[in-house]
């Protein structure tokens, strides 16, 4: 008896030695053919970058500082902001404007200058915005030397998220943002299956890094979801004359 036991403690600890080893020395991993590890097909498409005043070359030109024909106001009328030098301005009174196209999935480039002569304070000061399928509000401020509420700053998602960091240029200055987008998903009985999520960089900074979306932008409230399908993109009408150029849109 003595010795089976002797026999069964002996099997144990060999076992737990093997085990412990396991646990310090990985297995080896057998050699893979190359077939295998290395894709070679489908090529990746190539694209030209663009430079500091022009898009990439698979991108949708939505302003190139000549006119708005890719944008409408509300419903399908005319935009009424203005255009000169290169640039369009925000009017007082012409409402917001939404591109006519419809996206769902995208990489967006905007530049944005807020007014370089300084009115007001807080929310009351370059005010504009960027919203994602005219729902999901990326907010535009000028937010130079000017306190307010961190998640309604230049860089946040409004009312959601504050930005990691303000990295806002002096009222007048351009600013970029490079936006990448992807869309809710929603199940077919029209709950949330997926939130968006939103990276943003401000002037080259990571400002939102791939942040899950809340829901909607709403001033008072909470955020919510309703299924939708592609939309469009619009720009704020805040009353500030914000200047807009450069922009394209990436489909992703």
């Amino acid at each position: 008896m003595r010795i089976k036991v002797t026999i069964i403690l002996l099997i144990a600890g060999v076992l737990y030695f093997d085990k412990a080893i396991a646990q310090v020395i990985p297995a080896k991993i057998p050699e893979m053919s190359p077939g295998v590890t290395e894709i070679w097909e489908p090529a990746v498409p190539v694209v030209k970058p663009g430079t500091f005043s022009s898009a990439p070359s698979d991108a949708i030109v939505l302003f190139d500082g000549k006119d708005l024909s890719q944008w409408r106001g509300k419903g399908e009328s005319k935009p009424g902001w203005k255009v000169t030098e290169g640039h369009m301005v925000v009017i007082k009174g012409a409402g917001s404007i939404w591109t006519k196209q419809n996206f769902n999935d995208f990489q967006l480039h905007l530049e944005w200058a807020a007014p370089s002569e300084i009115t007001g304070e807080g929310q009351g000061r370059g005010n504009s915005g960027v919203i994602l399928q005219d729902r999901y509000e990326v907010q535009i401020l000028d937010s130079y030397n000017n306190a307010t509420y961190v998640n309604g700053q230049a860089g946040s998602i409004y009312k959601q998220y504050p930005p990691l960091v303000n990295a806002m240029s002096k009222p007048g200055e351009w600013n970029t943002y490079d936006i990448i987008y992807t869309a809710p998903r929603f199940k077919d009985n029209g709950s949330l299956f997926s939130p968006g999520r939103v990276t943003v960089l401000h002037n080259g900074i990571v400002v939102q890094n791939n942040v899950a979306i809340k829901g909607d932008a709403k001033n008072a409230g909470l955020p919510s979801y309703k299924k939708h399908g592609p939309a469009p993109i619009q720009l704020q009408n805040h009353t500030d004359p914000v200047r807009f150029r450069n922009i394209w849109l990436r489909e992703l």
